[in-house]
C-alpha cells in the first residue's frame, strides 16, 4: 500500500566486493609485498642449486617449492585482507590458541634438525615452525588485552598481556630461540608504550632483559657461542658471518653479475638467513638499497594511516604487526654486516622458508585489514571531542 501511494523505494547499489576491496587497500604497500617475494625468487634461482646439488636434487627444487609456499602465503593474504577487524581478532585468538599449544608440545614432540634449537615439527613432506605463526595472532590479542583494560570496568588487560608474553618468551628461551623472543619482547613493548604505559616499567622490562641474556650467557653455550663471535674483533673467514661479509664487500655497488656469486657455494643458509649476502654479491649495493626501500615503504605508510586511526585495538595491533615485520628485517640485514649476533631470522618474503613466508602472508594480510580505509572521524577530531567531555 506504502508503495503504491509513494512508490517503490529505490534499492541503493553496493560496489562488488572487490572493487570495494581494491579501493579501501594501500596499494603501494601491497605493491612492495610483491616486489619483494619476486626478488626471493630472483635470489632464489641463484642462492639455492648448490644445496640443492649438495643435497641430490634437481637444481630449482627449492625455487619450485617456495613459489608453492608463496601461493599459499598470499592466498592467506589475500583472504585475511578481506575480513573486518572484529573477524581478524576473532580469527587470532582462535589461531593463538593452536601456536601457543603447538610451542608448548616442541619439547616433546619437536626437532631440531642438527641445528642445536628444537624449534620444528617435521611433516616428513615438510617441517612446521610454531614461533612464525605465533607471533602475528599474539600480537592481535595482546593489543585486544590492552584495548580492553581501557574500557569501563574492563578486564587488566595490560597485566594479562605483559604475563602473557613472559610465558611466551620462557617457551622461545627454552628453545632456545632468542631472536624471535627478543622480537616478542619488543613488538610487546611498542604496544604497551603505546597504549600509555608508564616509563618505570619500560625500564624495568629493559633490565629484566639484560638480566635475562647475562643469565643466558652464562647458562646456554649456544648463546653464549653466538656473543662471543659477534664481540670477538677478529672475524674467522670460514663461518657463515665471514663468508656473508666477504661477499658484500666483493659486491661492491654494481655487483660481480649474475650468477657469477661465490657465496652460495659455501653458505649453507644463502637461501635463507644469508639471503641479503647472496643479493649483495651478485647485484651490489643498488638492489640491497632498493630492497631497504620496499621494506620502508610498507612500514611508514602503515603508520601514517595508522596515525589516524581513532580504534584503540586497531591502532595497537597494526603497529605491533608493522613494528615486529620492520624490525625482523632489520635484525636479518644487521646479523649480514655483523651489526648484530646471528639470530637465525628470515628476511620477511625474501628468504626461502614455508612457515616464515606463510606466516608473514598472514602477518602481513592483518595489517592491510587493519589500515584499510573505513569510515570514520578523524583521529585528532576525535582526540578534540574526548577533551570536551
Amino acid at each position: 500500500m506504502t508503495e503504491m501511494v509513494y512508490g517503490a523505494v529505490p534499492r541503493q547499489q553496493r560496489d562488488p566486493i572487490l572493487p570495494r576491496w581494491w579501493r579501501t587497500i594501500d596499494k603501494w604497500s601491497v605493491s612492495s609485498i610483491l616486489l619483494l617475494f619476486a626478488i626471493g625468487i630472483l635470489l632464489g634461482l641463484a642462492a639455492s642449486p648448490p644445496l640443492a646439488e649438495r643435497n641430490g636434487l634437481h637444481p630449482f627444487y627449492y625455487v619450485e617449492r617456495q613459489l608453492v609456499f608463496g601461493f599459499l602465503a598470499f592466498s592467506v593474504m589475500f583472504f585475511t585482507t578481506m575480513l573486518s577487524p572484529k573477524m581478524v581478532r576473532r580469527l587470532a585468538v582462535l589461531g593463538f590458541v593452536a601456536a601457543f599449544a603447538a610451542l608448548a608440545l616442541l619439547p616433546i614432540f619437536g626437532t631440531d634438525f642438527g641445528k642445536g634449537a628444537t624449534r620444528w615439527y617435521s611433516l616428513g613432506f615438510a617441517s612446521f615452525q610454531p614461533s612464525e605463526f605465533l607471533k602475528p595472532v599474539y600480537v592481535v590479542v595482546a593489543a585486544w588485552l590492552m584495548a580492553a583494560s581501557d574500557e569501563i570496568q574492563g578486564p587488566p588487560g595490560k597485566t594479562i598481556s605483559l604475563v602473557l608474553t613472559l610465558v611466551i618468551v620462557g617457551f622461545l628461551a627454552m628453545q632456545p630461540d632468542f631472536g624471535q623472543a627478543a622480537l616478542v619482547l619488543f613488538g610487546w613493548g611498542v604496544m604497551y608504550f603505546l597504549a600509555g604505559a608508564p616509563y618505570i616499567l619500560i625500564v624495568g622490562v629493559a633490565a629484566s632483559v639484560v638480566g635475562a641474556g647475562f643469565i643466558a650467557y652464562n647458562q646456554s653455550e649456544h648463546f653464549a657461542r653466538r656473543i662471543d663471535g659477534f664481540l670477538s674483533p677478529e672475524l674467522d673467514p670460514r663461518t657463515q658471518l665471514g663468508y656473508a661479509t666477504n661477499a658484500i664487500r666483493e659486491g661492491g655497488f654494481f655487483g660481480v653479475g649474475v650468477g657469477e656469486g661465490q657465496v652460495k657455494w659455501s653458505l649453507p643458509d644463502a637461501h635463507t638467513d644469508f639471503i641479503i649476502a647472496v643479493a649483495a654479491e651478485e647485484y651490489g649495493l643498488i638492489l640491497v638499497l632498493f630492497i631497504i626501500l620496499l621494506y620502508t615503504i610498507v612500514v611508514v605508510r602503515s603508520f601514517l594511516r595508522l596515525v589516524h586511526e581513532r580504534n584503540t585495538f586497531i591502532r595497537l595491533a597494526g603497529t605491533g604487526l608493522v613494528a615486529m615485520f620492520g624490525v625482523q628485517a632489520l635484525i636479518n640485514m644487521g646479523v649480514a654486516v655483523r651489526l648484530l649476533p646471528a639470530k637465525g631470522m628470515t628476511l620477511p618474503f625474501v628468504s626461502y622458508g614455508g612457515s616464515s613466508l606463510i606466516a608473514m602472508g598472514l602477518s602481513v594480510g592483518m595489517l592491510i585489514a587493519f589500515t584499510r580505509t573505513r569510515p570514520q572521524g578523524k583521529f585528532e577530531d576525535y582526540l578534540s571531542q574526548r577533551g570536551h567531555r
